[in-house]
């Protein structure tokens, strides 16, 4: 068994559609980035690379790449999970926060987490996704910026 952990945080901008967990969540502002800026999804990608030292995101989806420009950060996960299958690894489980001031993300987690399963292909009773907000503390606090952080669990398949 082993274990990866991830993070990501991006900057809140207008002219940009917000994608958390791989969904459009509606709100005035997106996360700026070279690929749509995905962070839980990112947090999860270098989580799942990590668990298998494989490096991070940017080793695999170099920002400057014009192959990842705009791209959605689903395509980006398909392919981590590719690199797990084709190491005969199986995920137990993924345990996730993101930390967003606005807005209310709560009752988006399960739709997030049915599309996060989906992607890897694994069941969505493995995918666990948590919102919560800084207390106002930081720039993901004062609403300039929404954090990750991702966990996961996973073993060799025998």
């Amino acid at each position: 068994m082993r274990v990866g952990l991830g993070y990501d945080v991006h900057r809140l901008v207008k002219g940009r559609d917000l994608i958390l967990g791989g969904i459009k969540v509606p709100f005035d502002r997106g996360l700026k980035g070279y690929s749509d800026a995905d962070v839980l999804l990112h947090a999860v990608i270098d989580a799942l690379l990590g668990a298998v030292s494989k490096g991070d995101i940017g080793k695999h989806f170099p920002v400057g790449d014009p192959r990842f420009k705009d791209i959605s950060s689903l395509v980006l996960l398909k392919t981590a999970g590719k690199i797990l299958k084709k190491g005969r690894i199986r995920i137990n489980n993924i345990d996730t926060v993101i930390i967003a001031e606005k807005p209310r993300l709560s009752s988006f987690t399960g739709r997030m987490e049915k599309k996060i399963a989906s992607c890897l292909k694994i069941a969505a009773s493995k995918v666990c996704v948590k919102a919560k907000t800084a207390e106002g503390l930081g720039d993901t606090g004062k609403g300039r910026a929404i954090e990750a952080f991702a966990v996961c669990l996973v073993d060799t398949v025998k």
